[in-house]
């Protein structure tokens, strides 16, 4: 069993997944007459590893973040966390019952109204009604979804939706809280309410296991991080080193990202180069070039999507061309000069993403390109560094005396 001061351990943990690459249906009637069709073809299938040989333990009462790159596997170790798939390989000892927000849409009957769900919530997390008969009232205060609380869960909205399911997770009596980033989908009052609560948690000797690509906010909340690279475990320990191996890590995933047949989407086309200044100014207008090749064979229009990101992987805008009505043909090299105004970025690093998608992704060139923001404001005034901390981004405001 895990010792009494250790809410977790970990021993060797490996999650492998088995793609099929033939047989895509999900409906046994489908499967036999595909069999009956091809008795003797073999299926065509490779192995994934989303997580590889974890060894980790984390004491009671700690807030831990796990941080890193799409497709590391955080999602992956907070199932396997929370039991909702079995490891591969190795073992997971948990001291205590687990709560958990993963996904919206998980968690809930969509057929039961909202109060059933509270009590069946807590009744498969093994608590008795008269434990949850006593968190009730806060629960529904909490959400805010009192008026809706006999309608089925089916018709919620996403957002009530997930302030509910958070409200049932944070409040009933579980010595494990596990919050994937899904309260992205709630407003601003509403994280700021649960990010209280989930510190709370944690000084109440709960363990919190929090995923998240908002990096202020695991700084905010969270006592120990744990950053995963390719399904390993790189690096478990402080808060602020945690980042600056994530951050890190960026250099090296972006010389990756350069040969394009490393790159994710289905390759039909592809981003030739991306270029921008190495340096701006805070009010400039940032300019990047993006050249995309041909292919003959395709006669579909697609679009192009880019993103700006700070130097924690944070998308600070998202630059698409389907906004304007610019849709590209792909049947020739295509030339295009992404002009963006407005957008007063704080004085540091930043990378662009480039997406060339259809229906789906042909191409998703990471950091394709990267540019710093000088130091000097365009304010006119030199104030404190108090006087800019707050946002995000900068930007262009005016007090009037009346």
């Amino acid at each position: 069993m895990v010792q009494a001061h250790a809410a977790i351990r970990a021993t060797n943990v490996s999650k492998t997944y088995r793609i099929n690459h033939r047989n895509t249906s999900n409906r046994a009637t489908e499967a036999f007459v595909e069999f009956a069709k091809r008795p003797f073809q073999r299926p065509e299938f490779e192995f994934f590893d989303a997580l590889h040989a974890l060894d980790f333990e984390i004491a009671q009462g700690e807030a831990v973040g796990i941080i890193g790159r799409n497709g590391a596997g955080k999602s992956t170790l907070l199932k396997l966390l929370t039991r909702i798939t079995a490891p591969t390989t190795g073992r997971i000892e948990l001291n205590g019952r687990v709560g958990s927000l993963l996904e919206v849409g998980t968690g809930f009957h969509p057929e039961l109204t909202g109060r059933e769900n509270i009590f069946l919530n807590g009744t498969l997390l093994g608590m008795r009604r008269r434990e949850i008969v006593r968190r009730f009232d806060e629960i529904v205060d909490f959400s805010g979804v009192e008026k809706f609380l006999d309608t089925p869960v089916k018709r919620y909205s996403s957002g009530m939706y997930v302030r509910l399911a958070f409200a049932v997770a944070a409040h009933l009596d579980t010595e494990i809280l596990a919050i994937d980033e899904v309260l992205a989908v709630g407003d601003a009052e509403f994280q700021r309410k649960s990010l209280a609560k989930m510190r709370d948690a944690a000084a109440d000797g709960r363990t919190v296991l929090y995923v998240s690509h908002q990096m202020q906010t695991v700084l905010t909340l969270c006592t120990s991080a744990m950053f995963l690279q390719a399904g390993t475990l790189a690096y478990h320990g402080d808060v602020n080193s945690a980042m600056a191996r994530y951050r890190e890590s960026f250099d090296d995933h972006a010389a990756a990202q350069v040969e394009a047949s490393r790159r994710p989407g289905t390759g039909e086309l592809r981003a030739e180069s991306v270029s921008t200044d190495a340096t701006f100014h805070v009010a400039d207008t940032k300019v990047v070039e993006i050249e995309i090749g041909d292919n003959a064979d395709a006669n579909l229009p697609y679009f192009v999507s880019a993103h700006v990101n700070d130097a924690n992987g944070v998308v600070l805008a998202q630059c698409d061309s389907r906004v304007h009505g610019v849709w590209l043909d792909p049947s020739r090299p295509q030339r295009l000069t992404l002009s963006i105004d407005g957008l007063w970025l704080r004085p540091g690093r930043y990378s662009v993403d480039v997406f060339v998608c259809r229906s789906g992704i042909l191409d998703a060139w990471e950091a394709a390109a990267s540019f710093e923001i000088l130091p000097d404001l365009p304010y006119p005034e030199v104030g404190s560094e108090e006087a800019i901390s707050g946002g995000a981004v900068l930007t262009d405001f005016t007090y009037v005396l009346n």
